[in-house]
């Protein structure tokens, strides 16, 4: 009778065990490996942001030039005009009353004749993006912003709506104003400290670094470049929105 050894028994055993495995692996592997891919293919929904608003998220990553095409004559003038001031991400710590956040401080300058807007200044009307360097694409977006007029350009306070329900720029004066990047506006794999970092962090070149493009949207400012009143036909030609972008490498593009 042929008689099989212990030792030859645990050969066996070990064959059996690893056409086993390689058969469960065969059998289970690529469909799962098929779910995680068809999972991050699937691309993000813009979404409702809960201060009003809308979180766009379907722009996450992609790599459009920062300043957006003009919607109308002279949106590139210098009066009137937004202007950046300053902008970066504030904590004010577990011991002061407040929560993190992420603030865009810019100001409206006039020509030589007064800009009148209504209040609340721009509701829904401003729009904020974030590019991160070397082609990595929108970091945030968010649209349906409104915008805050302050009393100065960092860590200000809230300005009352005067009795006249509007706010008077006047020429050689500055309207502050302030704008809240939301939370949710910010793209997965980034959080409100971390959106504005540059690539590598320490860097002295420009082009290491995220670009910020702000855009406000007012019929008044349609109304003053084309010199007329806001029921005006002939103002329709003329472009409603001020923009303002943080840098811009290219200037044969702007």
């Amino acid at each position: 009778m042929f008689r099989v050894s212990p030792r030859s028994w645990s050969i066996l055993a070990v064959l059996v065990v690893g056409l086993l495995v390689l058969t469960y692996s065969a059998t289970t592997s690529e469909p799962r490996a098929s779910a995680v891919r068809q999972a991050a293919a699937e691309p993000l929904r813009d979404s409702p942001l809960p201060a009003g608003g809308t979180a766009q998220l379907s722009k996450c990553g992609v790599d459009d030039w920062p300043r957006p095409a003009p919607r109308g004559k002279d949106e590139q003038s210098r009066a009137p005009s937004l202007v950046l001031t300053s902008y970066g991400f504030y904590d004010p710590g577990p011991k002061t009353p407040g929560e993190p956040r992420f603030t865009v401080h810019a100001a409206i300058r006039t020509g030589d004749r007064p800009l009148l807007l209504d209040a609340p200044l721009a509701k829904g009307r401003v729009t904020l993006d974030l590019y991160g360097p070397h082609g990595e694409g929108v970091r945030a977006s968010a649209r349906g912003l409104t915008a805050t007029v302050v009393d100065s350009g960092y860590m200000g306070k809230p300005v009352e709506v005067p009795a006249s329900g509007g706010f008077r720029v006047d020429p050689g004066k500055e309207l502050l104003l302030d704008v809240e990047l939301p939370v949710g506006a910010v793209c997965p794999g980034h959080s409100l400290a971390d959106v504005i970092k540059c690539s590598p962090e320490h860097t002295n070149d420009a082009a290491d670094c995220p670009v910020l493009t702000l855009t406000f949207a007012d019929p008044a400012i349609r109304a003053y470049r084309a010199g007329t009143t806001t029921g005006d036909s002939a103002a329709g030609s003329f472009s409603d929105r001020l923009v303002a972008v943080s840098m811009e490498l290219e200037a044969s593009r702007v």
